[in-house]
C-alpha cells in the first residue's frame, strides 16, 4: 500500500524504507504475540494450521494456481488501494472512510482467503512466513511482487481516472 500511495503522491518517497521496515517488525512482532497465545492451547497444531501463511498450489487454502494467486492478490491489492485512495481524497465526504475502507477489506477478504489465505500486505504475508518457513518463505515473492503491482497501479490510475475538470 505505501508504495501505491507514494506512486499516487500521497506518501513520501523518501519514508517508504523505514516505514516498510517498521510495518514488518510491528507484523512479526504482532505474530509471535499470536503465536505465543495459539501455542498455549495443548491442542493447537501449529503444522497443520500453517499459521494462515499465505500460498498457491497445494497451499492455497482450496488449491488455486500460482497464476490464479498472483491475479487475486494484484486485483485484491489494486482495488484495495484504489478505494484506500478515493475514500481519502479530499473531495469525498468526510468521515466515511473507515468504514468504506473496513468493508472493502472485508470483501477481499471473502474473495481471497480461498485462493491464498489473502495478502494484500507483503508484511503481513512476511511475519507468518517467518514463523513457517519452508515452503512459505518459498513462496512469499508472489506476496511481495502481487500487492506491490497492484499498488502501483492503482496509485498510477487514481490519479489520471479522477482528475478535476
Amino acid at each position: 500500500m505505501s508504495i501505491g500511495l507514494a506512486t499516487a503522491g500521497r506518501f513520501p518517497v523518501r519514508d517508504l524504507l523505514p516505514y516498510i521496515v517498521a510495518q514488518v517488525i510491528g507484523a512479526t512482532l504482532g505474530t509471535w504475540v499470536i503465536y505465543l497465545i495459539a501455542t498455549g492451547n495443548p491442542g493447537f497444531d501449529f503444522a497443520s494450521s500453517a499459521f494462515a501463511a499465505n500460498g498457491f498450489g497445494e497451499h492455497s487454502p482450496e488449491h488455486f494456481s500460482m497464476i490464479a494467486g498472483l491475479v487475486c492478490e494484484v486485483a485484491m491489492t489494486f482495488f484495495f488501494l484504489f478505494v484506500i485512495l478515493g475514500a481519502t481524497d479530499n473531495r469525498a465526504p468526510k468521515g466515511f472512510a473507515p468504514l468504506a475502507i473496513g468493508l472493502c477489506l472485508t470483501l477481499i477478504h471473502l474473495v481471497s482467503i480461498p485462493v491464498t489465505n489473502t495478502s494484500v500486505n507483503p508484511a503481513r504475508s512476511t511475519s507468518q512466513a517467518f514463523f513457517v518457513g519452508d515452503w512459505a518463505l518459498d513462496q512469499l515473492w508472489l506476496f511481495w511482487i502481487a500487492p506491490i503491482i497492484g499498488a502501483i497501479i492503482a496509485g498510477l490510475l487514481y490519479p489520471c481516472l479522477t482528475r478535476q475538470k
